[in-house]
């Protein structure tokens, strides 16, 4: 869960509260009833009342506050180091009347006492991050999960390179997000054709 869990409180600090469900979502779904399954099940509610709030969707962010709060309700207040204390009073607010909620200033979400962004991520939370982003953005997911196996080949042969490099830029810097995928794109085209030309050898 780890890598997904920081993956989605950084997409989510970083204000893009839609996408960060996504690093939650496709783990939460095989999770089977318990408190990790209520858990994530709760912090995509948040997301959600999040997202409706900051749109003015006062009906959307008051429905889903209360089932929200009750997911994460009765987890303890720092359950997977995350600052559930916080949400609760907010949730509750929301549910009461969204409209007097301050949604310029959303909670920020922590992990272990420390607000997660983009540039605190390991290579995994940030291979799950790039592949959110890359759908959230509208750019071609297959390349960036092709980089993401790309890289880990990096890192287990040498433990770094230029994947991981351009994986890290295409999560941590957004305003060069077109840039660093046209050249992510490339790399990724050219080692999809040397695959290609080493299969062809054994035809």
């Amino acid at each position: 869960m780890h890598a997904h869990l920081r993956a989605g409180l950084a997409v989510y600090n970083a204000g893009r509260f839609h996408a960060a469900h996504d690093a939650w979502e496709d783990y939460w779904l095989d999770l089977d009833d318990g408190d990790d399954e209520r858990f994530l099940h709760g912090l995509i509610q948040f997301t959600a009342v999040v997202h409706h709030g900051t749109d003015g969707n006062w009906s959307g962010a008051q429905g889903l506050a209360e089932s929200a709060g009750e997911y994460l309700g009765d987890l303890p207040a720092d359950y997977r180091g995350v600052n559930l204390d916080d949400l609760g009073p907010f949730l509750a607010r929301v549910a009461d009347d969204p409209e007097s909620v301050d949604w310029d200033t959303p909670p920020r979400l922590t992990h272990e006492g420390e607000p997660v962004g983009y540039a605190d991520l390991d290579f995994e939370s940030a291979a799950v991050a790039a592949e959110v982003l890359a759908e959230a953005d509208g750019y071609d997911e297959a390349v960036v999960e092709d980089a993401v196996d790309y890289a880990r080949k990096e890192l287990a042969e040498k433990g770094e390179g230029r994947f991981v490099g351009q994986l890290f830029a295409f999560v941590q810097e957004p305003d060069n997000r077109g840039f660093v995928y046209a050249h992510l794109s490339n790399h990724v085209e050219r080692e999809r054709q040397k695959d290609d030309d080493v299969a062809g050898l054994f035809d």
